[in-house]
């Protein structure tokens, strides 16, 4: 009877249960063509895909946003919505600009980069250039100190002040900026301490406090934007900015530890902070000799910076004067500043032990933690650290391994060319959402990029 009913058309809830897919998807189709207006849709799938993201990580935004432009043609219509894919870039890959054509294709080249990051899928390169002849026995000019990543170039400070840019997309040594003479209190006062780079102006710091500035393949020469004071601030340990603000980190003069510029117009607008008081009489060794780092700092996007030493973690309010945020004390034997990194969203603090913390920018809360592999009797030692979007990168004795911190997870070990293999310590490190680069002591740049 329910076959003879069926094959009739029947009457009732049976037959129209038992319709055929294709008829229930047309009529499916055109019932939501006309009740869900496009302004709707667009708000739907935008939730949609950062619920995905949310549960189930950033890679799994995609198909939940492909099964949303499944439904039906107005649906699929969503998929050229440029705001729409400008949203989703922001949110979930924190994308603030466009470097691509479309935000579609923005939002495209971010994920295949990241599931590249996640799958140890890159590609492997060595930077050439000329190391510095310095006339002296100690190869200060093959001590890298600072590395810079911009879209298109890299940038890399040495000890004797140079800085060396590269063109990423051909690996081609573009040219080397000097710092411009005076007189100098210490042998390493010239010595690069901090890097800002975008693909059209390079701004470094020197240990004594100058900044300099060049306009990216311009005419204009290297010009001082700023003429340090080490006496009357110490030595400038560390430098970090964005377009908006510059901020030095200094050791050596109670009480000046943090110093603000308004990088527009290059105005210096805060002088404060207790962050480096313990560090001074190192701030002043720096001068003289290549010491461990002392501290670091890191600008962010939300107009705040993250500052590290061995014994404080400290995040500051850069539009109201420095006001401290969030102030942490570490223990188990303080922090490997050298292994400290913040970006937008997290801050990595490795201890003394080799454990990792990473904690979000913002309140400074812990998000997760792990152990570095390779550290050596429980501390570690010659650490170098790095972090980017969704994932720490790690050197230690020679090797360099990713981590993933939103977990804690640890990935894969990054290996040099085909071969396989460390060559050496490193004594700089940076990665972003796209590329791993560290410089070796013998002055070899390694690039992976993913």
């Amino acid at each position: 009877m329910s076959s003879s009913s069926s094959s009739d058309g029947g009457s009732g809830g049976a037959g129209d249960f038992e319709a055929p897919s294709s008829s229930r998807s047309r009529m499916r189709s055109s019932s939501i063509n006309r009740i869900w207006p496009e302004p709707f849709v667009e708000a739907l799938a935008f939730q949609v895909a950062l619920d995905a993201s949310l549960a189930g990580g950033r890679l799994a935004a995609a198909p939940a946003i492909s099964n949303i432009f499944q439904v039906c043609s107005t649906w699929r219509a969503i998929s050229q919505s440029d705001i729409l894919w400008q949203n989703l870039s922001r949110r979930i890959w924190s994308a603030a600009t466009l470097d691509r054509p479309t935000w579609q294709e923005e939002y495209v080249f971010r994920h295949r980069t990241y599931s590249n990051f996640r799958r140890c899928n890159y590609t492997y390169a060595t930077l050439h250039f000329v190391p510095t002849d310095n006339n002296n026995n100690d190869d200060d000019g093959l001590s890298c100190r600072r590395l810079a990543l911009s879209r298109r170039h890299l940038a890399a400070g040495f000890s004797d002040g140079a800085v060396h840019l590269f063109h990423i997309p051909t690996r081609m040594h573009l040219s080397t900026f000097y710092p411009q003479h005076r007189d100098r209190l210490g042998r390493f006062s010239s010595a690069v301490s901090g890097i800002v780079l975008t693909d059209l102006r390079l701004v470094f710091a020197t240990l004594d406090g100058d900044i300099h500035m060049a306009v990216i393949n311009g005419v204009t020469p290297l010009r001082r934007a700023h003429l340090g004071d080490v006496v009357k601030d110490g030595a400038l340990v560390d430098f970090s900015g964005s377009d908006r603000w510059w901020v030095g980190l200094y050791a050596g003069v109670p009480g000046h530890a943090f110093h603000i510029w308004n990088s527009e117009t290059e105005e210096l607008v805060f002088i404060g902070g207790t962050l480096t008081n313990p560090e001074s009489v190192m701030g002043w060794h720096l001068l003289t000799e290549l010491t461990d780092v002392i501290g670091r700092v890191r600008v962010t996007r939300h107009d705040t910076a993250v500052a590290c030493t061995g014994l404080r973690v400290v995040l500051f309010d850069l539009r109201n004067h420095g006001m401290i945020v969030s102030d942490r004390e570490l223990h188990n034997g303080g922090a490997v500043v050298g292994a400290f990194d913040a970006n937008d969203d997290v801050a990595m603090v490795v201890d003394a032990r080799g454990t990792a913390t990473v904690r979000r920018v913002g309140d400074l809360t812990e998000v997760c933690r792990f152990r570095c592999h390779g550290s050596r009797g429980g501390v570690a030692g010659g650490l170098l650290g790095g972090v980017c979007l969704g994932y720490g990168v790690i050197s230690v004795g020679g090797g360099i391994r990713v981590w993933d911190v939103e977990n804690g997870r640890y990935l894969y070990r990054l290996r040099e060319g085909d071969g396989g293999g460390g060559s050496g310590e490193f004594n700089a490190l940076i990665c972003d959402d796209r590329l791993v680069v560290v410089c070796s002591t013998e002055g070899i740049i390694h690039l992976w990029d993913f």
